[in-house]
């Protein structure tokens, strides 16, 4: 499927190797258990065309290769047509020499709202749990991380981060991994950073999530978490009867203070709440790169500030705190 011995090598020589022994085990089981498109998906990426990039820009809104010139507009156009081969790419954007993919997130709006209050990444060994095709993950390399690993099993997602992969170049320490924080060994303590960002809404048991987070981290480190919440006092929380905003897998929804809580109670400290954000229809909405239904069709078109099951709209907040 991808191969990881560079990354094994890496994971060997220092409190990642306990991992590195059982990763290839994982991978064969990944590999035996392929989406039925995954091997189109990837007749997709090698039929892209080979551009060698003149620079490439990590440390922007929009991930970028760029070329020495302007591609011919019939290259140009097959290199578009290959990359909606992927479709739908839901976390962005990136250009693409040329290529804008216009992705369903502006997953760069997050980013800004998050990079000046984490702890800086320079040098340090990061783990994005939930990482969907990347896009976070080239962002952490690019505020200078020493090794990025992403974690998410949805194989889409890692066809379009080897997609992307192939055009800004195999010589950044960022890799991702189609497996779940279930399958790294508990208390490995070995990441500085931890990202989770959209995950823990979707965990029947929030707090054996954060326990699982906290695991990956080493004494010290820090856990940047981000999900939805809503308006109220610490214990309010929402436990949506049904779907909310069309989601059937939505479970615990806390109040920030809520939430906090559960991190002090968890072994976290240092609990800071860096932001609280309703998420807007510019934010999140479907374009030509992801051409499904998106936020606008989740809200009630009568009262925005309610979801279509008459749930408080969508609002996260961005949380970090240290492992204790």
């Amino acid at each position: 499927m991808i191969d990881i011995g560079p990354l094994c090598a890496i994971m060997r020589k220092g409190p990642l190797a306990p991992w590195a022994e059982l990763l290839p085990s994982q991978m064969a089981v990944c590999r035996n258990c392929r989406h039925g498109d995954f091997d189109l998906w990837m007749q997709h990426i090698e039929a892209l065309p080979r551009i060698s990039a003149q620079r490439v820009e990590l440390d922007r809104d929009c991930i970028s290769a760029l070329p020495r010139q302007a591609l011919p507009a019939e290259m140009l156009r097959d290199l578009e047509t290959g990359l909606k081969q992927l479709h739908p790419w839901r976390k962005g954007p990136f250009n693409i020499h040329g290529v804008h993919i216009d992705t369903e997130w502006r997953s760069d709006w997050k980013w800004r709202r998050l990079q000046q209050a984490i702890t800086p990444l320079n040098g340090r060994r990061v783990l994005d749990v939930g990482c969907g095709n990347g896009y976070h993950c080239w962002r952490m390399i690019g505020a200078g991380a020493e090794l990025v690993i992403g974690i998410d099993p949805t194989q889409l997602y890692l066809a379009q981060f080897l997609a992307i992969g192939k055009f800004l170049g195999t010589q950044w320490p960022v890799h991702l991994l189609p497996l779940g924080i279930e399958d790294i060994p508990p208390e490995l303590h070995a990441f500085d950073s931890v990202f989770s960002m959209g995950v823990l809404y979707h965990r029947r048991s929030p707090l054996d999530h954060l326990l699982e987070l906290r695991g990956c981290l080493r004494r010290g480190g820090e856990l940047v978490l981000e999900t939805l919440v809503i308006e109220g006092p610490e214990g309010s929380t929402l436990l949506p009867s049904g779907r909310y905003a069309k989601m059937r897998n939505v479970w615990f929804i806390p109040s920030p203070e809520t939430l906090a809580g559960w991190l002090l109670r968890c072994g976290f400290r240092d609990i800071r709440i860096v932001d609280v954000s309703f998420t807007t229809t510019e934010e999140q909405r479907a374009t030509e790169w992801m051409r499904f239904e998106s936020l606008a069709d989740y809200l009630d078109p009568s009262d925005p500030s309610r979801t279509i099951e008459g749930y408080p709209a969508p609002r996260r907040a961005i949380v970090t705190a240290i492992s204790s």
